[in-house]
């Protein structure tokens, strides 16, 4: 194995020389540095995909026989290392003193380490994709300080002009770019940070730091760079004033800020995160102050106006809300409350809000009998904000009207596009704004989570769905699990809008098979026949194990869902993200992770997921939710064990007070959720915690767990199945490890009650038939005194091999214990060699007498009586003398 390595602590050239090593040895294996510097880890985190990289946990284990060291002349520590590896390195420093003697070097004095396998790539005629050129260029770039310093080469500069021509992107160039400072910059630098002021504007950290450099002639951008970094604010503005006049620098790491709109106030220009302007004075000082401080005092009156708030109305909005029309009678709004759960609806007239139709108006005309019309009960008003509106101007209408539910109009259209309520405003300002979507970004442990070959998968998806301009997430226990370090590999994708329609995109682009359901707006994308081929469309190098695809995709719309009684399974409707996570069970399944554009490894936080995974509590969504769903109930105890966390206070209230729903429940649906507790590692726990709960006697009052009985599950779900058993794998379609646990665990109770509760879930007929056979097996066996195999064979035959290795694992006496691992092992597996065809050759009428001899001739064999063929013969003979052969 050979590979390629660089320096810790990485730089641009490190990482532009590893490249282009890897780019001219397409057989050795590229190592990405686990530390990196930030500017260059936020290049690779979003071009991964592009570069030919792995990760050194990921390097296949075996010697490794070369390393090729560019940029460096130490190495790190790795496994594989031996006395016989050869190691050559590449640099463009000069050697030092102590270079090991058995390693080789070519080292070449040009200002940048990636330059010289520019050369080669130049000379082979290599082509270079535009993330490919871009990343050696910053590797030159980055040493030659943008091809200024006095390192630089002309061979530096060709180098920097062949990528150029190969499509190297200067302005992502110059958003990564980061190089040292001067001695002039330096001290710039050093004045600056004297100088820096903090303003929080609109929730945002805003540092401004402004000094005078008459005699500055090199560029300050590097230095607001340094001070960006030092303070990481949301935005900084540097001021400088110089000959030319006022120069202004300005970055942003938050999208709330355009500094390109601040500088063009100034006459300046630039892109949304970073802008400049030169703002030379305008004659005679204005109020007594130097043109530095009139910049200044302008800059601050203005950036309230370009500066957006941390977290907007259309942050925590729900889209599409449903408006009612002023002819809605109080009848059907009252049916809609109650079907969706809102406490309040728009009443619209064309187009225009007019009022807000609340339930305790709706309640009280129903109660006197009144079906009047939402124009009637309505609270009157134009109330309404904008989705840009901040926080703060939400507390002040909704404090100044009374209303709960505030229409959001976009501006321009006048349309309504949303609806926010005194709930999502509580919980936002609960949970606080870091918890809101596009504050977090999770695409680094995502990425460390899946496989190449997924991830690769996942951004296929996530790009088509792009195309369509269709905002598409993975959700739920996924996210969950990825945040709590417990990686799934299996995901379901939501879009927010019509998931069937990106799903025929992927089948027709890239084939498989689509199974769809429009009425729930939910495809499968079913690729298994095409895993092979659809590696050559995923991005990256393609090095990918087809076998590490899944089989199939689920894509789902997001949807909302009501329930039209309890325990009824839910009716659909399409809806938005904030709301399809809004019908899920418990707070800590609502995250959800958007996969396309710009917004990729976004974390959305609508109802404080994190908050509760943080706490490690359990809590429930809604006050109904138990109502409308009781086996909930049953994944929050799921939930809690799993995770070691606890339900909270008011879920356990709640539990309480829904528990008695569970009668309701079908059996199908009780069995299932079972079922999962024991695929679980503490399924005891999870059991011992229904039991305390009552949850267990709701299903059925003879229904119990007992801590004593813990270490027998226990055995049946985790202890290897003895093979000499020779034990079936299933019972009917129940695996043989369940069936096992679930008839241990029934076989404690009384016959009566165990049949009963198995009835009550619905167990299949070996079940029943296992419950009865081991009952009556616990009272025949021990009162056999001295008995011979022949009775315990006729006591055993027949019953199921999983339920006797159920007996056994209960636990019986040892006398009986050795019987029963004789008739294992030994005496059921003893036949006599003659058969209901022999018996007819001797003239035997078929019927009842078959059974009775062949019965008893077994009984020989296993007493003792008959040990050989001959003595069998021999006991037949007499057999037939006593027997009237047409009798």
């Amino acid at each position: 194995m050979q590979i390629i390595l660089t320096h810790e602590q990485a730089d641009f050239d490190a990482i532009g020389a590893l490249l282009g090593a890897a780019l001219l040895n397409e057989n050795d294996i590229a190592v990405q540095p686990r530390r990196m510097n930030r500017n260059v880890r936020a290049f690779i985190n979003i071009y991964s995909s592009e570069l030919p990289f792995i990760d050194s946990r990921d390097l296949p284990q075996g010697p490794i026989d070369g390393i090729t060291l560019v940029d460096t002349q130490s190495m790190v520590t790795l496994k594989g290392v031996g006395n016989l590896t050869r190691v050559h390195v590449i640099d463009h420093h000069t050697v030092r003193a102590d270079f090991p003697a058995d390693w080789s070097i070519h080292t070449d004095r040009v200002g940048s380490c990636t330059t010289l396998f520019v050369e080669d790539l130049r000379e082979h005629n290599g082509a270079l994709s535009t993330i490919q050129a871009t990343l050696l260029a910053l590797g030159i770039y980055e040493d030659t300080g943008s091809l200024t310093y006095a390192n630089t080469t002309p061979r530096d500069v060709r180098a920097a002009a062949f990528l150029l021509e190969q499509g190297a992107s200067l302005r992502i160039l110059s958003e990564y770019l980061n190089g040292p400072l001067s001695t002039e910059q330096r001290q710039l630098y050093d004045l600056l940070v004297g100088t820096t002021e903090t303003h929080h504007i609109n929730g945002q950290n805003v540092v401004i730091a402004a000094a005078a450099a008459p005699t500055m002639t090199e560029e300050i951008s590097s230095v607001a760079h340094k001070i960006r970094d030092l303070l990481d604010p949301d935005a900084l503005f540097m001021l400088v004033s110089s000959s030319e006049g006022v120069r202004m620098v300005a970055r942003s790491t938050t999208d709330q800020i355009d500094v390109s709109a601040v500088a063009g106030q100034f006459g300046g220009r630039g892109h949304e995160r970073a802008a400049a302007a030169l703002i030379r004075s305008k004659g005679e000082p204005d109020q007594g102050l130097s043109p530095l401080e009139c910049v200044k005092r302008d800059l601050l009156a203005m950036l309230p106006r370009f500066v957006r708030p941390s977290v907007i109305v259309g942050q925590i909005m729900s889209r599409r809300p449903m408006l009612l029309s002023p002819e809605t009678s109080a009848q059907d709004a009252a049916i809609l409350m109650q079907r969706y759960g809102y406490e309040g609806y728009p009443v619209v007239d064309n187009g225009r809000v007019i009022g807000l139709l609340t339930r305790r108006a709706v309640d009280r005309a129903i109660s006197h009998h009144l079906n009047l019309t939402a124009a009637s009960l309505m609270e009157a008003g134009e109330v309404t904000v904008s989705p840009r509106d901040p926080l703060d101007q939400l507390q002040r209408v909704m404090a100044e009207t009374g209303w709960g539910q505030v229409p959001v109009v976009d501006p321009t259209s006048g349309e309504v596009i949303g609806i926010v309520t005194r709930t999502d405003l509580l919980k936002t300002l609960g949970t606080g704004a870091a918890l809101l979507p596009g504050k977090q970004n999770l695409a680094e442990r995502l990425e460390a989570a899946l496989s190449q070959a997924r991830l690769a998968f996942l951004k296929l998806i996530a790009a088509q769905a792009y195309e369509l301009r269709k905002p598409v997430y993975i959700v739920g226990g996924f996210v969950r699990d990825l945040i709590l370090e417990r990686p799934s590999f299996d995901f379901d994708v939501v879009v927010e809008g019509n998931a069937i329609n990106l799903a025929k995109a992927l089948e027709k682009n890239y084939g498989g098979h689509l199974v769809s359901h429009s009425r729930f707006g939910t495809a499968k994308w079913q690729i298994d026949d095409v895993r092979a081929e659809l590696i050559r469309y995923l991005p990256g190098d393609g090095h990918f194990d087809a076998a590490d695809l899944p089989e199939s995709l689920d894509l789902i719309s997001a949807r909302t869902e009501f329930y039209e009684y309890p325990t009824a399974l839910p009716t659909v409707e399409r809806s938005s993200i904030k709301l399809d996570l809004h019908r899920r069970d418990f707070t800590i399944n609502t995250l959800a992770l958007r996969l396309d554009g710009r917004h990729y490894g976004d974390l959305y936080d609508y109802w404080g997921g994190m908050n509760d995974l943080r706490r490690g509590s359990v809590r429930v969504l809604h006050s109904l939710s138990f109502v409308d769903d009781p086996t909930r109930m049953l994944r929050a105890v799921r939930f809690e064990q799993r995770f070691h966390f606890r339900i909270e206070e008011r879920t356990l209230e709640l539990i309480a007070e829904a528990t008695d729903l569970l009668r309701q429940v079908s059996a199908d649906r009780l069995r299932h959720e079972l079922d999962l507790m024991l695929s679980e590692e503490n399924a005891a726990a999870m059991l011992a915690r229904l039991d305390e709960l009552g949850l267990l006697r709701a299903i059925h009052p003879d229904f119990i767990w007992k801590n004593e009985w813990r270490e027998r599950l226990e055995s049946a779900l985790v202890k290897p199945l003895p093979a000499e058993w020779d034990l079936p794998d299933s019972a009917g379609h129940m695996p043989a490890r369940r069936f096992i646990a679930y008839l241990l665990w029934l076989m404690q109770f009384p016959l009566e009650a165990g049949l009963a509760v198995a009835n009550r879930l619905r167990f299949p007929r070996p079940m029943l038939q296992s419950i009865q056979a081991v009952s009556l097996i616990k009272q025949t066996l021990p009162a056999l005194s001295s008995p011979r195999p022949s009775q315990v064979v006729n006591e055993l035959d027949g019953v199921s091999p999983l339920a006797l290795y159920a007996l056994r694992l209960d636990g019986l006496a040892p006398n009986l214990e050795i019987l029963l691992e004789q008739y294992i092992h030994r005496w059921r597996k003893i036949h006599p060699f003659t058969g209901g065809e022999d018996l007819n050759r001797l003239g035997l009428v078929p019927g009842p007498a078959y059974r009775q001899i062949l019965t008893q001739l077994r009984n020989a064999w296993l007493d003792g009586e008959i040990s050989s063929p001959e003595a069998e013969q021999l006991w037949l003979s007499a057999m037939m003398k006593e027997i009237d052969p047409y009798a």
